[in-house]
């Protein structure tokens, strides 16, 4: 018996005498009655002597036994590798049950605690610095100065800027017709007449 690739389980028949290289080739029937040729290679044989192919029957070509070998029609045969497809699964193998048990155990704890207090005194100084102070320490003692800022108002001369003037003389002409008058004076001698026929006395 073999079975294909569908499930289908066939009988094994030997093979027609036609057949070129019978001797590689299996005549399986279909139940049909129908007979196909298979390549003796292609059967993978399974541990209860049935046979398994890689192929469907029903896809062959039927075997043609009207005609002999040298007018028998060429035979296509599929040619077939196989291959490894390898998966993994998980299986359980065991259980295993945790269980947590807490216990209470009461302590006595005693040991010193520290805690450091700050006193603050506020020192006037009001003076006039050049910028701020960094922070200092004097003995155990950390001084830390505060400054601010105020404001100072002052007033002074501030020399703004200087008006240069210079002096310069240049000639120039601008012609003009201006009209002069002068004053003439004609000296005229006029001759007083004497008669001499009354002299005076």
């Amino acid at each position: 018996m073999v079975q294909d690739m569908e499930g289908v389980r066939e009988t094994v028949l030997p093979p027609p005498p036609h057949v070129p290289g019978n001797a590689t080739q299996v005549v399986v029937q279909l139940e049909s009655g129908q007979q196909v040729v298979v390549a003796a290679d292609a059967f993978v044989r399974q541990p209860d002597g049935t046979y398994f192919l890689p192929l469907r029957l029903a896809a062959l070509p039927p075997v043609d036994r009207t005609q002999g070998s040298e007018a028998s029609t060429p035979l296509v045969l599929p040619v077939i590798e196989e291959t490894l497809d390898v998966h993994t699964r998980r299986v359980e193998t065991g259980k295993v049950r945790i269980t947590k048990t807490v216990q209470e155990q009461d302590v006595l704890v005693d040991d010193p605690l520290w805690r450091e207090d700050v006193d603050i005194t506020r020192v006037p100084v009001q003076r006039v610095v050049d910028g701020p102070i960094p922070v200092r320490t004097e003995g155990d003692t950390t001084i830390i100065s505060l400054v601010e800022e105020v404001l100072v108002v002052e007033k002074r001369l501030m020399l703004r800027e200087e008006l240069h003037l210079r002096t310069r003389r240049r000639e120039t002409r601008q012609p003009q017709r201006v009209t002069l008058r002068r004053a003439e004076v004609t000296v005229e001698h006029i001759h007083e007449h004497v008669d001499e026929s009354n002299p005076k006395t």
